[in-house]
C-alpha cells in the first residue's frame, strides 16, 4: 500500500485507482481531484497530496491542479471584455483580440480609464507597417495621471522591512503630494524635462514616489539593481548619460547590511541623491540628501508625447553590452491591461511582487496595481526570510507574484506550516517552474489560488505568454498567449511545431508595449532582421524562447524550455553568456571559458555550469570554483552563483567562431 494512502477512505482509493489507470480523461480527473481537496486537503500532508496528483495523473503528460468555477469565471474582470466584445469564453475572445488588435487596445485604454490631457486621433495606424506601427496618434499624456484615479484616501501602498515589524502605509492623496514635491524641488534644483536619473535604491514607498516625479516631470528614470557592482553601476550610468544616482545608505538583506551608498561612492561616476543618511558628515562631497530637495509645491505633471521616454531597463542580449530598452508612455497600458485582464486585478486587491527596483516587474508592478486602483505591498529585504512571511500575513496580500528560486526558499523554510497567507492569486514569472515546487505553493492556499505563469521580457512591456483564471490552472505551464498580440512556435524548419513538440516564440506584432527603439543597438537588426514569415505571411519578431506544447484532450498547455540563443536566466535575471565569460576569463590559470544554463529535467531554475580551458595547470578545482565565484560576485552580481565548473581540452566552436553551447550541453550529459 503506497503512504499516500492512510489519507485516503476505500471508495477514495479506489476512484483514484480507476482514474490513475485511464488515457487522457483529464477533465474528469481534474474535477475528482477538486472536490477530494475540498473535502479532505491538509497542509501538513502536502508531500503526501503531491504524490496523490502525480498517481492521479501518471497516464497523462501534465495534470491539472486547478480548476475554476462558474463563480471565478462570472465574476472575473475577463467576464467584463467577454461580455463587451460579444464572445462566449476565452477561446473567443483571445481569438478576436488577436485579429482585432486596435478593438482590443482601445476597449481596454477604455476599461483602465487611462486619463489624457488631450486625445489621440487613432489608436493605432500602421500605414507604415507593423514594425513602425504608431499607437494613440496625437494624444497628449502623462500616464502617472493614470496612477492617481483611486479615492484619495486609499491606501495605496503599505510597506513593511526585515529590520522590524513595522508597517508603513502611505495614501493615493500623500504618494501624489509626495512624488509632487520630488519632482518640483528636481526643477528648483536646475534639472530639467529629459534628464536622466539611475535608480540604485530597494523597493520602498520613497522609491516609488521618485520613480513617478520622474514620470510627472518628464524626466527619465534609469533602472539597475542594487545588487550589481560597482562596475556595472558605472557601465550603466556611462551608457545612459544620467545625471545623478539616486540611492541609499544601506539597508538589511537577509540578515546582512547592505552598504548601497559605499558601492556609489566606489563608482564614483555621478553626484548621489540619498533618501536618507544616519550621518551627514559621511556624504559626499557634491551629493544631495532628497529631503533637502523637497519643494513646497505640491502639484505637478507635465504633457507629454506617448513615445517620450519614462524608464530606461537593460537586458542581456547575446553580446557583452545589455540592451538599453526605453519604456514609454504607452507601455505602462500593457502592464495594467495585464495585471487587469490576465491576473484579475481589483481595486480591493493587495498586491505584490518578490523583485528589486532595477527589474522590470518593479515599475510593472507599479503601474498594474495603482491604474488598476489596488493597494501595493512591498517589503525591503529578503523574500524568502522570516519577517516577509509575517509582513505577507499582516499585510493581507492577496496577489503574490514571484520567481521559482523564492518559492524554493519557502519550501526550504516550511511556510506551509508557519503562515497564513490571504492570497487568492499567485503568479510567476523570471525563470522555469518546478510542478513539484508549485504543487507546494498551491497548497500554501490549499489549492484555492491558483497560480499564472507569466512570461515576457523588458522589450516586451509584460507578458506575450501568461495564463488567465477563466482556464484550468496545470502547475509549472502556460495556457494562452496574452491579449493583444500573438505568437507563433516554429520548429528547425521554421515550421509551426506540432503537438507534444518544441518551438521557438516568435511573436506576432503589433502591440502597445512591444518596444520599437533601442538606445544603443539597431532594434530592426535585433528583433526582425533574418526572421521567417509567419504561416500567413505575418512579420514575425524574434524573442528566443523556446516551449514545448503539451496537448490534453481539449485543453493545450506550454511548458519553457529554456533560451535558444546565448542569454540565460540566472535567479530570475537575464543575462549574457558573454558578459560572464569576459569577467570569468580575467582568472590567471584560465585560458577560456564558456558559461552554459542547464534547465533541469524536472523543471525549475536554470543552473549555470562553467566550461574552461587551462592557461596554468589547475591543482584545485574546488579553490577555482570558489575564485570564479568570487569575480562573478565582485564584478557582476552576488545572486549569480556557479553551479558546477567543467575541464575540457578546447572549448568548440563553428566556423564563425561562435561557441557551440549545444555540444556543451552534450557534453555536460555524457560526464
Amino acid at each position: 500500500m503506497k503512504i499516500y494512502s492512510a489519507i485516503l477512505d476505500d471508495e477514495e482509493r479506489e476512484q483514484l485507482q480507476i482514474l490513475s489507470e485511464k488515457e487522457g480523461e483529464i477533465e474528469e480527473k481534474a474535477l475528482w481531484w477538486k472536490n477530494l481537496l475540498s473535502t479532505r486537503f491538509s497542509r501538513k500532508e502536502i508531500n503526501l497530496w503531491k504524490e496523490i496528483f502525480h498517481e492521479l495523473y501518471k497516464k497523462n503528460k501534465t495534470g491539472i491542479a486547478w480548476y475554476p468555477s462558474p463563480d471565478d469565471i462570472e465574476n472575473s474582470n475577463l467576464s467584463w471584455l467577454i461580455a463587451e466584445s460579444d464572445n462566449q469564453d476565452f477561446k473567443e475572445l483571445f481569438s478576436w483580440a488577436s485579429s482585432f488588435r486596435a478593438l482590443y487596445w482601445e476597449k481596454a485604454v477604455k476599461r483602465l480609464g487611462i486619463k489624457f490631457k488631450d486625445p489621440y486621433l487613432s489608436i493605432l495606424d500602421t500605414s507604415h507597417g507593423v514594425e513602425e506601427a504608431i499607437w494613440m496618434e496625437g494624444a497628449l499624456i502623462n500616464i502617472a495621471d493614470s496612477c492617481f484615479l483611486a479615492d484619495k484616501n486609499k491606501i495605496a501602498i503599505i510597506e513593511g522591512c526585515e529590520e522590524n515589524e513595522s508597517i508603513k502605509k502611505i495614501t493615493y492623496e500623500q504618494l501624489d503630494l509626495y512624488s509632487n514635491r520630488i519632482a518640483n524641488g528636481l526643477i528648483e534644483k536646475g534639472y530639467k524635462q529629459g534628464d536622466r536619473f539611475v535608480l540604485y535604491l530597494p523597493f520602498s514607498i520613497d522609491a516609488v514616489a521618485i520613480y513617478l516625479a520622474l514620470v510627472k516631470a518628464g524626466m527619465i528614470a534609469v533602472s539597475v539593481a542594487d545588487s550589481f557592482s560597482p562596475v556595472e553601476l558605472c557601465k550603466r550610468v556611462d551608457m545612459t548619460n544620467a545625471k545623478a544616482i539616486i540611492t541609499v545608505s544601506q539597508y538589511t538583506y537577509g540578515g546582512k547590511m547592505l552598504n548601497v551608498y559605499d558601492k556609489v561612492k566606489e563608482a564614483n561616476c555621478a553626484p548621489a541623491i540619498l533618501i536618507s543618511l544616519d550621518n551627514e558628515k559621511n556624504l559626499r562631497k557634491g551629493d544631495s540628501i532628497l529631503g533637502k530637495l523637497l519643494s513646497k509645491n505640491a502639484g505637478y505633471s507635465t504633457g507629454c508625447d506617448p513615445y517620450d521616454i519614462t524608464n530606461i531597463l537593460f537586458s542581456s542580449g547575446t553580446t557583452k553590452e545589455p540592451k538599453s530598452i526605453p519604456w514609454t508612455h504607452t507601455t505602462p497600458i500593457k502592464c495594467a491591461a495585464d495585471g487587469h485582464f490576465h491576473l484579475d486585478i481589483k481595486e480591493s486587491d493587495i498586491v505584490t511582487w518578490t523583485t528589486g527596483m532595477g527589474w522590470m516587474m518593479a515599475p510593472w508592478l507599479i503601474y498594474a496595481t495603482l491604474i488598476n486602483k489596488a493597494t501595493m505591498a512591498l517589503f525591503t529585504g529578503s523574500a524568502v526570510t522570516e519577517q516577509f512571511g509575517k509582513f505577507a500575513e499582516n499585510a493581507g496580500i492577496t496577489i503574490m507574484g514571484t520567481i521559482p528560486s523564492v518559492v524554493r526558499g519557502w519550501i526550504k523554510n516550511d511556510f506551509i506550516n508557519k503562515f497564513n497567507w490571504s492570497v487568492r492569486l499567485y503568479s510567476s514569472t523570471g525563470e522555469p517552474s518546478n510542478a513539484d515546487d508549485y504543487l507546494y505553493l498551491m497548497g500554501m492556499s490549499d489549492f484555492k489560488a491558483p497560480i499564472i505563469e507569466y512570461c515576457g521580457g523588458t522589450e516586451i512591456g509584460g507578458g506575450y505568454i501568461t495564463g488567465t483564471i477563466c482556464e484550468p490552472v496545470s502547475p509549472a505551464t502556460f495556457t494562452t498567449p496574452a491579449l493583444g498580440l500573438n505568437y507563433y512556435l516554429l520548429d528547425e524548419n521554421k515550421q509551426p511545431a506540432r503537438a507534444n513538440e518544441t518551438g521557438e516564440v516568435f511573436i506576432v506584432p503589433p502591440s502597445i508595449g512591444l518596444s520599437q527603439t533601442l538606445l544603443n543597438k539597431n532594434h530592426h537588426n535585433e528583433y526582425y532582421y533574418g526572421m521567417p514569415s509567419g504561416p500567413k505571411g505575418e512579420v514575425l519578431r524574434k524573442h528566443g524562447d523556446a516551449f514545448e506544447t503539451i496537448q490534453e484532450g481539449p485543453y493545450k498547455f506550454y511548458k519553457s524550455v529554456g533560451r535558444t540563443d546565448d542569454a540565460m536566466n540566472l535567479g530570475g535575471i537575464k543575462i549574457s553568456a558573454v558578459e560572464i565569460e569576459e569577467t570569468l576569463n580575467k582568472h590567471p590559470q584560465i585560458l577560456e571559458t564558456a558559461a552554459v544554463s542547464i534547465a533541469p529535467t524536472t523543471g525549475g531554475p536554470e543552473k549555470l555550469v562553467v566550461f574552461y580551458t587551462e592557461r596554468n595547470q589547475v591543482s584545485d578545482e574546488g579553490v577555482l570554483k570558489r575564485n570564479l565565484q568570487d569575480l562573478l560576485t565582485s564584478q557582476l552580481n552576488p545572486l549569480f552563483r556557479i553551479s558546477q565548473i567543467v575541464k575540457v581540452a578546447t572549448i568548440p566552436r563553428t566556423a564563425s567562431n561562435k561557441i557551440m553551447r549545444r555540444e556543451l550541453r552534450k557534453v555536460l550529459t555524457e560526464v
